[in-house]
């Protein structure tokens, strides 16, 4: 192993009592994958060796951007379908047109699995050129259990071929594919046939489901989560977006690692994450898109120290956009985080919501992803859009190029 040490860097290691966990006149040392010291460049210890020094020039540094909730792997796009909203149509009437989520599955199940890892390839690597070293890929575009294996096998090959840690989250309960029309309960009972096969073959981190008017009921979210919870996998939900399904509720009786979304989030809701350590994910993209006015419970949520992450939730239909740090803005001016909250939602929160806990702060025994910006304080990873101030990137320990 190699130990480099980093100097010269203004940090906000998100750590410790301090705003921010700010350090003025920081330095870092990584040993491996790991970091092994973090502090004030004047308290270095004494007899402390490093193979390597390198100065950061002043620069503004924190953790790497974990993006906790992505659709990275489908075919095709759906811009006609934006076009048809601006027009009036709804989401119904574009579903019964063929459109929806139905269209993208379509497209995906057509295309080839070059065509689909190059596609999400290039939209991992607009992520990444904003710092992102941490990024969950969904299934729940194939909707079979040959495409969504398909899907997820894709998403493991991206972990494998780029510097970048992915996690791979099963939502094969996305949708009600064509040949299921009118058999939901059935489409259930499959979707909790592939799991254990989709367990064996490595592909899972964690399962997730759609729990809402327009997709899958809380007696069918169960069913997916029960069958999860016997393969000891953790669950997440997209709860509460459309309306108040108690989805929230239910996914913390079962330890859910993050709900999200949360628009409709009751008192009830609240509550139950709260005492279950569930991570309330926001993502303001799809709000945005989909021009919704109902805002999520965010003071409720910080009274009850319910962790809140937010991530892009990259996908065709309702969140099509690739910049980490656009949502940074979003949540500051659509939700009123601060911008402090914000970056501790797509840091160390957004590792949470993924279960893990090796990074999304700088401190020794952390995962050494850090991001140096050419910025002079982290509120200004907020404060701009339409430009990547992104200088340098290190993920495990490796800077990346």
């Amino acid at each position: 192993m190699t130990a480099t040490l980093w100097r010269n860097a203004r940090l906000a290691t998100l750590a410790g009592p301090e705003p921010w966990g700010w350090v003025e006149r920081g330095a870092l040392l990584a040993d491996g994958r790991q970091l092994q010291w973090v502090g004030d460049d004047a308290a270095l210890p004494a007899g402390l060796q490093a193979d390597e020094e390198i100065d950061l020039g002043g620069a503004l540094v924190t953790p790497g951007l974990v993006d906790c909730h992505t659709h990275l792997v489908y075919g095709g796009q759906r811009a006609r379908e934006f076009e048809l909203r601006l027009q009036g149509a709804s989401y119904e009437q574009i579903a019964r047109a063929g459109g929806g989520i139905r269209s993208t599955v379509a497209a995906t199940r057509a295309a080839s699995d070059a065509q689909l890892f190059a596609s999400a390839r290039e939209r991992a690597l607009a992520l990444m050129r904003e710092g992102v070293t941490t990024l969950e890929i969904k299934s729940g575009y194939g909707l079979s259990a040959e495409h969504e294996a398909r899907c997820l096998r894709i998403a493991r090959r991206l972990g494998r071929e780029l510097p970048l840690t992915v996690r791979t989250t099963c939502l094969s309960a996305h949708a009600l594919p064509p040949e299921f029309e009118g058999r939901a309960d059935d489409y259930i009972s499959a979707v909790c046939t592939w799991l254990p096969q989709l367990h064996a073959e490595g592909l899972i981190d964690a399962v997730d489901a759609f729990c809402e008017s327009i997709a899958f009921s809380p007696a069918q979210t169960r069913r997916v989560f029960d069958a999860a919870r016997h393969l000891g996998l953790p669950v997440k939900l997209h709860a509460e977006q459309l309306s108040d399904c108690g989805g929230a509720a239910l996914a913390a009786s079962y330890g859910a690692l993050s709900c999200d979304h949360l628009e409709w989030l009751s008192a009830k809701g609240v509550g139950a994450m709260a005492a279950s350590g569930s991570v309330a994910v926001l993502l303001p993209g799809a709000f945005y898109f989909l021009r919704e006015t109902k805002l999520p419970p965010l003071q409720a949520l910080r009274d009850a120290d319910v962790p809140i992450a937010l991530a892009s939730d990259h996908n065709p239909g309702s969140s099509p956009g690739l910049s980490l740090l656009l949502m940074l803005n979003m949540a500051c001016t659509f939700f009123r985080m601060t911008p402090e909250e914000a970056l501790r939602g797509v840091t160390a929160h957004g590792a949470r919501a993924l279960g893990l806990h090796d990074r999304g702060t700088l401190a020794a025994g952390q995962r050494a992803d850090f991001v140096a910006w050419d910025l002079d304080h982290p509120n200004e990873l907020a404060y701009w859009f339409g430009r990547n101030p992104c200088r340098r990137v290190v993920a495990g320990g490796e800077e990346r190029h």
